[in-house]
């Protein structure tokens, strides 16, 4: 994966400072301070289409004031600025609301989508596509997961076949993060069977109001659906929306899984060095609402998750650093995802532990005292969305660390071979053989 932020020259002091100057004041004049508990772990209201709509508006002010892609070339709608000016924004703008149309799957096209275009795009998709995705006017999702097809992604059945010059899309993904809201995904689908597993696959773009495409929300456990899953049948494929090279999407996958682990853009800049900062101010507040400042027991579990946040961040900051100067290669932000999974039940059981009966029981028109548990009913997300620690930790093993591979019986097979042979196993009779 190539470097995705551009650099023109080394800006002076001067200019960074003037720079900081004048995001401070656009901020201040246009976007909301943040306020309320910090939200840890994916969970937020389902959206409607006026919702959309409107954040599409606000992202659309920011893209015009020249606040998104900042550091990302100017022939594809971006600033084509340094990664100084991107970190004084990102500094500048932690304490307000940014607008990312669609939530969560807003998330998943500024951070994962939009920065694998970027690195595996042809010319005329990043020119047609990125700035409409700066923009707003356009929210990406990933259709990656299928149901027989999770951690072993490689595995995916979805198929697509050629027809002339298109493509003929059928298969169902799942797991599909706000795609309700999207206006297009990038699909990973089998385009040769004869192929092994991970030489087959290709990615497409494919539009959600296109012909054939069916989504259906996935209703949580917190009450919310960001999840979806899809179905296509019979979906054309034009070929300018094949992305990538046909049977060349493996290594796209494991990229755009770095950019989705911790390794994204807009935002992959090395931090400054982190600051410990307040004192969990979510927690600290949970503590005094119910008088435990002095508790020393309280006290204690504030300050464990204090220290977890502020090692989170020393890491991001120093797994950043290694990718953007090329010193590490994008799959060491594993290390960010494995850490992110560990800490965030620890941050969310303190958090119940702290608010007792009111953090399972509050007055429906406060909106802050719900965050608690629906941190606590999301606290796992992390630990297997995007991969599970356990591919995670065989990531760091055998990329990192150089450990040997896990046996593996069917990397180097033909996927129509593997299939066959799973249906034969499948069917053998106890004490018998099958034919």
């Amino acid at each position: 994966m190539s470097d995705v932020t551009v650099t023109n020259g080394a800006p002076g002091d001067v200019e960074l400072a003037e720079y900081r100057q004048r995001v401070r004041s656009w901020l201040a004049a246009n976007l909301e301070r943040r306020t309320g508990p910090l939200r840890i772990a994916v969970g937020g209201p389902d959206l409607t289409k006026e919702d959309v709509d409107r954040q599409r508006g606000e992202r659309r002010k920011l893209f015009d004031a020249g606040y998104t892609g900042i550091a990302w070339p100017k022939e594809y709608g971006g600033q084509g600025l340094s990664a100084e000016h991107q970190r004084i924004f990102t500094e500048e703008s932690a304490d307000y609301v940014l607008p990312v149309p669609g939530g969560i799957a807003g998330g998943v096209t500024q951070r994962i989508v939009a920065p694998t275009i970027l690195v595996y795009g042809s010319e005329r998709q990043k020119q047609e596509w990125i700035p409409r995705i700066l923009s707003g006017e356009e929210i990406w999702v990933q259709f990656l997961s299928e149901p027989g097809a999770g951690s072993d992604l490689a595995g995916i059945r979805t198929r697509a076949v050629r027809d002339g010059d298109s493509w003929v899309l059928n298969g169902a993904k799942i797991w599909s993060s706000g795609a309700m809201a999207a206006d297009s995904g990038i699909c990973l689908a089998r385009t040769d069977w004869e192929a092994p597993k991970h030489r087959g696959l290709t990615w497409f773009r494919v539009p959600t109001d296109a012909p054939g495409v069916t989504i259906r929300p996935i209703r949580q456990i917190n009450g919310n659906a960001e999840f979806c899953e899809e179905f296509f049948d019979d979906v054309v494929i034009p070929p300018e929306d094949v992305f990538g090279e046909v049977n060349g999407g493996w290594p796209i996958a494991n990229d755009m899984l770095a950019f989705e682990r911790g390794a994204e853009t807009e935002n992959t800049v090395a931090p400054a060095r982190p600051s410990p900062g307040p004192l969990a101010p979510d927690l600290v507040t949970l503590a005094t609402s119910r008088g435990l400042e002095a508790d020393s027991h309280a006290r204690q579990r504030v300050a464990r998750a204090h220290v977890n946040d502020f090692l989170h961040a020393c890491l991001i900051r120093r797994v950043l650093a290694g990718i953007v100067t090329g010193k590490t290669a994008p799959f060491y932000a594993s290390y960010i995802k494995l850490h992110a999974g560990a800490i965030t039940p620890i941050r969310a059981n303190i958090a119940m532990e702290l608010g007792g009966t009111d953090a399972v029981g509050w007055d429906a028109a406060d909106d802050d005292a719900a965050v608690p548990s629906t941190n606590y009913l999301n606290s796992r997300i992390i630990a297997i969305a995007g991969g599970s620690d356990q591919v995670q930790r065989n990531i760091i093993s055998e990329r990192v660390l150089g450990l040997p591979r896990e046996p593996s019986y069917d990397s180097d097979k033909p996927f129509n071979e593997v299939l066959r042979d799973a249906e034969r196993w499948g069917s053998t009779p106890p004490g018998g053989s099958s034919r």
